[in-house]
């Protein structure tokens, strides 16, 4: 077993997310292991942020229930939304951001095997569909967790803690 690495940038990039409950709790989960930033792009659902472009009843109505499963973390923890996640990754490749995708993918590397670099963004995508495969074109490369059950996928949330922990404790 590796380092805990502690000192590792980890970026969060949730993409084209439709759950609400799903936001307030990766944020959550992103705060509760250290993740500097978590990127909310496409149409995944945001806090109410300064300069809001939203109509303030539909932006209030939304940050209410991000509030819900993120119990303060929609504050605590550094978050930004961003269309086009194409430019976010080349703004963080530039940077000398690794960029991982969380999916089910034939040439993925599974989770345990994965040595996590110092400076890492992983994108997780829609509940249900995934990622599209333009965004999997933009990746360095995939990661998938290994399902023993009868399940094909976790939760985009659960899905998310364990490739976060993993990034961090290893």
């Amino acid at each position: 077993m590796g380092y805990i690495s502690f000192m590792a940038d980890i970026i969060l990039i949730a993409h084209n997310l439709r759950s609400i409950h799903n936001v307030g709790s990766l944020l959550r989960t992103a705060d509760g292991l250290g993740v500097k930033t978590v990127y909310l792009t496409g149409y995944t659902p945001y806090p109410l942020s300064k300069n809001d472009s939203r109509l303030p009843h539909l932006a209030k109505k939304i940050d209410a229930q991000i509030a819900k499963t993120a119990l303060g973390a929609e504050k605590s923890q550094a978050w930004h939304h961003r269309e086009d996640i194409k430019s976010l990754v080349r703004e963080l490749r530039s940077q000398e951001f690794l960029i991982a995708a969380l999916e089910q993918a034939q040439a993925a590397v599974k989770l345990p095997d994965f040595e996590p670099p110092t400076k890492i963004a992983v994108i997780v995508g829609r509940e249900v569909e995934g990622l599209e495969s333009e965004v999997l074109k933009l990746c360095d490369t995939v990661l998938e967790i290994p399902m023993l059950g009868n399940k094909e996928s976790f939760n985009v949330v659960q899905a998310a803690a364990m490739a976060l922990y993993h990034i961090r404790f290893n």
